[in-house]
């Protein structure tokens, strides 16, 4: 009983010391070696296991698939800074204004757009909080419900690709994919790539989107105060007699870009890493058709581009070494056991571990989930026949929910840092409320509907 307590005592730990809000890739090593060295001392662990860390440094730095993370965080901020989205709020804005909601939904329409061009949560949400917010408010919103649209909008960089989350999330269910093929007596393990993420979290994360729109149109309807329509007089300002022009010059860049990045994924030209090069290219040619590229802008997207990556890579390295000493506890077996015997069988372990998500997502980002949670449980639910590819979906669903919920989710805190001082927390917390709920039912619907995850994947790759 001791022995089996250890790991467990260290996962608490390690989530304990997270949230005194200790950098997430120190918490994890420190964790794991203070624990390498108390199992030296009482023998309960074998030392053989962290001569093993070097291999996994150098599998992490010889892993081409993770190339694509710096590529794509280049991406995101370099059309963050050529101000793309400024022009897409006002042109999306001008074209929906007429209708109650009418705002709102530009909002969500833009945010959508912004996930599937960028795919960086924190740009997205500030950049809308500080462009649209302002003008819902202005336009007589309801502060609540308009900081709801923006958090929940500026979030759908999680789930819709190219996604940051999706990559990191697509090479971990990948090892544990074929960790579990290897326990079950598999020895020519199939694989699981990041297109494959990719491709099947594509009509989800449209889905989400739909729900998104369909609650704030049903709101504007039964609220006209909530969400009313913009003054005519203002839309014939907007649109300047050229509204046409004014929507192809901005939206089709952004659109040829989409196409131009998760076309080639979907018809198998080239792979996401492949895909990222392509869409660093198209976001420096946007910038520059803008005229804002510079060099001065140069240097600050690589020294942002430099820093985000860095933080990315050294917490990877430090989940490396937790999963390490975890493993050399026999941490995974004990893991299996539990879930393996919990009541309900595969669906029961399935909604413990979900919950569990949901639950550590009120106080931990996705980063610590992902790299802490995904790494021990994975192998476990995908020896009970469970798809990957819907598996890896489901856990990004929940994930995205991290950034949502209070008291410590990112996008709240990104909101509050730039929304005006007439907009309390609790009015930002209440209107999240609705699109959390929302994205449980996405679940639901995932849940009853695996197909809408696995369907493309297999008529794409034939498997």
């Amino acid at each position: 009983m001791y022995n089996e307590m250890l790991p467990l005592l260290m996962f608490g730990i390690a989530v304990i010391i997270l949230l005194l809000g200790y950098p997430v890739a120190f918490s994890l090593a420190g964790t794991a070696i203070g624990f390498a060295f108390f199992g030296l001392w009482t023998g309960n662990f074998d030392i053989v296991f962290l001569g093993a860390f070097p291999e996994r440094i150098y599998g992490i730095m010889g892993n081409e698939t993770l190339i694509a993370i710096p590529l794509f965080i280049f991406m995101g901020v370099t059309l963050e800074r050529s101000k793309i989205s400024e022009d897409l709020l006002d042109t999306m804005g001008m074209l929906f204004g007429s209708m109650r909601g009418g705002l709102g939904i530009s909002v969500c329409i833009v945010g959508a757009l912004l996930a599937a061009s960028t795919g960086i949560v924190g740009a997205t949400v500030v950049t809308m909080g500080l462009i649209s917010l302002p003008a819902m408010l202005r336009y007589k919103y309801s502060p609540s419900f308009a900081s709801g649209i923006v958090t929940a909008s500026g979030t759908l960089g999680q789930i819709i690709p190219p996604s940051i989350i999706l990559i990191i999330l697509g090479d971990v269910i990948s090892s544990a994919y074929q960790q579990a093929q290897l326990a079950m007596g598999n020895f020519s393990p199939r694989s699981v790539s990041v297109g494959d993420l990719f491709v099947g979290a594509l009509f989800p994360g449209l889905v989400l989107v739909g729900l998104y729109i369909a609650y704030i149109a049903v709101i504007a309807f039964l609220k006209p105060d909530t969400a009313p329509a913009f003054p005519k007089e203002r839309l014939v300002e907007l649109a300047g007699g050229n509204m046409w022009i004014r929507v192809v010059k901005v939206l089709v860049p952004p659109i040829l870009l989409i196409i131009g990045v998760l076309g080639s994924i979907l018809a198998g030209i080239a792979t996401p890493t492949e895909a990222a090069s392509v869409g660093c290219m198209g976001g420096l040619i946007l910038t520059a058709f803008k005229k804002q590229l510079n060099l001065k802008m140069l240097k600050e997207v690589m020294r942002t581009t430099t820093e985000v990556n860095c933080m990315v890579f050294i917490i990877l390295v430090g989940a490396s070494m937790f999963s390490l000493v975890f493993r050399g506890y026999e941490g995974d077996e004990i893991v299996h056991n539990i879930l393996s015997n919990l009541p309900g069988g595969v669906v029961g372990a399935f909604l413990a571990v979900m919950l569990l998500m949901f639950v550590m997502g009120f106080f931990l980002d996705f980063f610590e989930i992902t790299f802490v949670v995904v790494p021990i449980v994975g192998p476990v639910l995908l020896q009970m026949d469970l798809d990957p590819i819907w598996l890896g979906v489901m856990v990004a669903l929940n994930l995205q929910t991290s950034f949502l919920t209070p008291p410590f989710g990112f996008a709240l805190f990104y909101l509050r840092g730039v929304a005006p001082s007439s907009i309390s927390t609790m009015q930002i917390y209440r209107g999240v409320i609705p699109f959390i709920a929302l994205q449980l039912v996405m679940l639901f619907i995932l849940w009853f509907w695996p197909g809408l995850a696995t369907w493309l994947p297999h008529e794409i790759y034939g498997d």
